[in-house]
């Protein structure tokens, strides 16, 4: 008993520090509220979208009388939970089959609003120019979260990297790979593969993390996901029966907005990030 108390305490405090941690930019008194008038707290991971929000906070969301704390997270795992849980109004973060399979491993009730962006899976290195000079042996980060990792999988796939079985496409795992290569695929939180590029010979990096590490996408990745038709775009979220609160149908119109577009086509020149309005498909 005394074992299990211990765990359950160190549990909640490391959680909490890190929740403080992430949230540094956010003042501390600040939480969810179910207050229509009350700032609408919103979690983000730094970029794209935290910049996009403070865009909207400074610039848009005082004409229609919205007050915006932005909460940024440096991880996938923590915006979802604190949604569920209430410490937060919404996130901004995520696409579909991400959110789809963190609601069925954890429970949570966490839906899709509105898209507002997409940011393309690239391949990048920093000991190789092409693709072709990976051989036999070579190294090559992907995501470990399943619905980034098939997309990952996809992308090398697509490049002639590796070949995996017919059919499976954006939901392969390591086991639908089938050649025989030899390149050796290891896999790394999301946010890891950044900060990591250097361990490996090449690595697959989310758009938000590869702009985040200062990478180009339109001239630094060795091969880039298509935008059109791409299906993960990025959108706003909430708990479930949150999404007619007036305060996140204001902040809806406004990430889809004329001028949204307008800054994120002049923020990101490089297509690292690029609008992708509209509502979210099943």
């Amino acid at each position: 008993m005394r074992n299990t108390l211990k765990i359950t305490v160190a549990v909640a405090a490391a959680f909490a520090v890190a929740l403080g941690a992430s949230a540094c930019s956010a003042p501390s008194d600040t939480s969810a509220s179910s207050d229509k008038n009350a700032p609408l707290v919103i979690a983000a991971s730094p970029t794209p979208h935290a910049t996009i929000l403070d865009y909207v906070k400074e610039k848009l969301a005082p004409q229609v009388g919205l007050k915006l704390v932005v909460k940024t997270f440096n991880d996938y795992k923590l915006p979802n939970k604190v949604t569920d849980d209430g410490e937060v109004d919404a996130n901004f973060f995520q696409h579909k089959p991400f959110l789809d399979t963190y609601n069925k491993e954890n429970g949570t009730h966490v839906v899709p609003v509105v898209n507002v962006e997409i940011e393309p899976l690239g391949v990048y290195s920093k000991k190789i120019h092409k693709l072709s000079e990976l051989k036999p042996g070579s190294t090559v980060s992907v995501p470990n979260d399943p619905s980034n990792e098939g997309r990952a999988l996809k992308l090398l796939a697509d490049n002639g990297v590796i070949t995996l079985k017919p059919g499976v496409g954006s939901d392969a795992t390591l086991t639908d790979v089938t050649d025989k290569k030899g390149i050796k695929i290891t896999e790394l939180e999301a946010a890891q593969t950044a900060p990591h590029l250097t361990d490996v010979d090449a690595a697959v990096i989310n758009g938000n993390f590869a702009v985040g590490a200062k990478l180009k996408p339109s001239t630094d990745a060795l091969a880039l996901e298509k935008a059109q038709g791409n299906p993960y775009a990025n959108f706003l979220a909430v708990k479930q029966g949150k999404e007619n609160d007036p305060r996140i149908k204001k902040l809806a119109k406004l990430l889809n907005s004329d001028e949204v577009k307008k800054f994120i086509e002049n923020t990101y020149k490089d297509g690292s990030v690029i609008a992708a309005f509209g509502p979210v498909k099943s």
